[in-house]
């Protein structure tokens, strides 16, 4: 699917926008979504463990290292904030890999170090406004609700509706970078649009992916772990791409009645559906 059709209809969007003009997005995606997530996380379960032990190690960094340090504050504080920007570093190469995964295809440690070249700017700048987002939070909401008047709870309430927002559209992040833009303003850009223009996907993925962080915790991260979550960011923003060259190919259609049967036909067939058996012993169905 070409980038150049998804810049053209974010652009149409952009300007002709309503919400009577959102698309519902619809149950048989979801279950699409979910089943394909887990049969490509099983798939590829040795791949993720070893993306999560990675991501375990590089957390271990500002952890460990701000701990180790904490007799002299300012290269304990250093070590911290290098070790956090890393950890988005290698988040983003992450997402540049599995996107592999999501197009039914396999990656290797050179792919990764290729991806990590490649995108560890975007990483870096996740991690800058993920540290932008922490300060308003924990600065500047209570400051605001602090103030006991009118003006401060309102303009708390418009740092916390923004920080949703933000929250919300920036889950695309790291997919969009992968699979689409290099240039963070641009990619900054449309994380805004596909949250406004697909608020369903966004509020679904959202609770999905804090439950499914919630869970990973009790197997230590490593599965489904931070690889799961991206994985699963990535085979539903592949998916809803199909609905951008359905109205690139129809520019009359009807927004909210988006024929995702049809448009899911081919995934559903390389995907295919399996048994508890197949699951566990494949070369015996």
């Amino acid at each position: 699917m070409s980038t150049w059709i998804f810049r053209r209809q974010l652009q149409n969007f952009e300007k002709e926008w309503t919400y009577s003009g959102r698309s519902r997005y619809s149950q048989h995606m979801i279950g699409f979504l979910l089943r394909k997530t887990f049969y490509d996380l099983w798939d590829n379960l040795f791949r993720l463990v070893l993306l999560n032990l990675g991501f375990i190690a590089s957390l271990a960094i500002p952890i460990g290292g701000a701990f180790l340090l904490s007799g002299i504050p300012v290269l304990s504080a250093c070590v911290f904030v290098i070790g956090i920007f890393w950890c988005f570093v290698y988040l983003s190469a992450s997402a540049g890999v599995l996107k592999t995964i999501s197009d039914y295809g396999l990656f290797g440690f050179g792919d990764f170090l290729a991806a990590l070249k490649d995108s560890w700017l975007s990483g870096l700048i996740l991690g800058a406004l993920v540290v932008a987002a922490i300060f308003l939070a924990s600065v500047i909401l209570p400051f605001y609700f602090a103030m006991g008047s009118f003006l401060g709870v309102f303009a708390a309430a418009l740092v916390f509706w923004t920080l949703v927002v933000a929250f919300l559209s920036f889950q695309y992040y790291l997919p969009l970078r992968a699979r689409l833009e290099r240039d963070p303003r641009k990619v900054i850009k449309k994380c805004f649009i596909m949250f406004f223009d697909n608020p369903g996907l966004s509020f679904f993925a959202a609770v999905h992916n804090v439950v499914i962080l919630i869970l990973s915790f009790f197997l230590a991260l490593l599965i489904p772990g931070p690889a799961g979550i991206l994985l699963f960011l990535d085979e539903a923003l592949r998916l809803r791409l199909l609905k951008y060259d359905y109205l690139e190919a129809n520019p009359g259609a009807d927004r909210r009645k988006i024929p995702w049967d049809e448009l899911l036909a081919e995934d559903r067939e390389t995907t295919g559906t399996r048994t508890l058996r197949g699951l566990i012993f494949p070369w015996k169905d």
